[in-house]
């Protein structure tokens, strides 16, 4: 029986990294359509990329900060469990590469390709699993000075805070530092738009991405025994809630509906094992109106080229998704109980400080020391042909 326990888990976490694997396509695709055509293989490129650097990082380094755990023993011992061990690692890795490419999106049309790559191994290697496991391992006895102090841990159960909105915290000073696509605002005043190149292809990321978040956040349950439907529908009305909100407050534009159920993913993962669906749906629309009001806020009023919305997106939906946890999880709310107020906020904003910090570091030592963005020659000329020397669509014949 234990044989059989130990290989179900194996099996059920390791069909979750495959979905969450899954959604890097996703990200790849939402990128894709959003960008000019002229930087649509970089997108793809650096998706791949990234998550190979990711993978590197966290299986050397980032994997043992979080946990405590490397695999620097015999595949004999690496074996037990049926190898469960190794397959959460799987698992969590695929959350933890999710950071670059949320970043990515951001950072997208003027960013040097090498730099990023270096940042990628210093998030995922030590910003991210510093706070993971701070969130996820009980390090440094955060958690348990919260119980002492309010009754209950911070609870996140798929990864609102841990995940999405470090992620989109971590991009904000990385936006900052690179400055906006040249020709994106003028000095008197006007906004070019650089509207999506394909939406279709936008569209396509963002199914995918919806489609994969439902093992991204069922999975996270991480042993077959703690399953529960309760996720799956929580997950499904905060998806509808988003999408419905930003229809109605982004006036049908394509690129908000398709963008809409990401946000109310992104801020049902906290409490999704322990919110009413009725919650689920309110959090979820709550999150499709901020990031149609912020995305619209940071693009046209304070002059942020944040490409995708990643920081509205995953920063401010995901800090939304970690305070409502505690607030439609409790019982008075039709919630299951076990999460309060307070360890929610302070965790929260322990993230977010804790993204800015790191990022601030790393990218302000990037920018001093190699630069972070393309010069305008190479910016004009797109990333396709300046960093990979092809275009997504070459309308030459070769001459040979």
């Amino acid at each position: 029986m234990e044989a059989l326990k130990s290989g179900s888990d194996v099996l059920f976490i390791l069909l979750g990294g495959i979905m969450v694997l899954a959604m890097h396509s996703g990200f790849a695709f939402l990128e894709l359509g959003t960008v000019r055509k002229k930087n649509q293989v970089n997108a793809l490129v650096k998706i791949l990329v990234e998550f190979s650097i990711s993978t590197i990082a966290y299986f050397f380094v980032g994997y043992s900060v979080a946990y405590g755990v490397n695999f620097f023993s015999g595949a004999e011992t690496l074996m037990q469990k049926n190898g469960f061990e190794l397959t959460r690692f799987f698992f969590l890795l695929t959350f933890a590469a999710a950071i670059p490419a949320i970043i990515s999106g951001g950072i997208a049309e003027r960013a040097k390709f090498n730099p990023q790559l270096v940042a990628t191994f210093l998030i995922v290697g030590f910003i991210y699993p510093f706070f993971e496991g701070i969130a996820w391992n009980q390090a440094f006895g955060v958690q348990a000075w919260l119980k002492a102090s309010f009754g209950e841990e911070f609870h996140d159960f798929a990864g609102s805070v841990v995940v999405h909105a470090m992620g989109g915290w971590i991009a904000l000073p990385a936006v900052l530092l690179l400055g906006a696509r040249h020709g994106r605002y003028t000095k008197e005043g006007r906004i070019s738009a650089h509207p999506p190149s394909s939406i279709p292809f936008l569209a396509l990321g963002a199914w995918i991405l919806t489609v994969g978040w439902f093992g991204f956040n069922v999975m996270s349950a991480q042993t077959l025994d703690k399953i529960s439907g309760l996720v799956a529908i929580n997950s499904l009305m905060a998806m509808v809630g988003g999408t419905l909100v930003a229809l109605v407050l982004g006036k049908n534009d394509p690129g908000f509906v398709h963008n809409g159920p990401l946000a109310g993913l992104v801020a049902v993962c906290a409490g999704s094992d322990v919110m009413h669906p009725m919650g689920a749906l309110i959090v979820g629309g709550v999150a499709g109106g901020l990031f149609v009001v912020m995305f619209t806020l940071t693009q046209n009023h304070w002059k942020i080229d944040d490409v995708l919305g990643v920081w509205p997106l995953h920063g401010l939906c995901g800090a939304w998704g970690g305070i409502a946890a505690g607030i439609f999880g409790q019982k008075a709310l039709g919630g299951a109980g076990g999460v309060a107020f307070m360890p929610q906020l302070i965790m929260t904003g322990m993230a977010i400080a804790i993204a800015l910090t790191g990022s601030a570091i790393i990218y302000s030592l990037l920018k001093s020391k190699v630069g972070l963005r393309l010069d305008l020659e190479e910016e004009f000329n797109g990333a396709d042909l300046s960093v990979h020397k092809i275009t997504s669509t070459p309308e030459r014949e070769p001459n040979w």
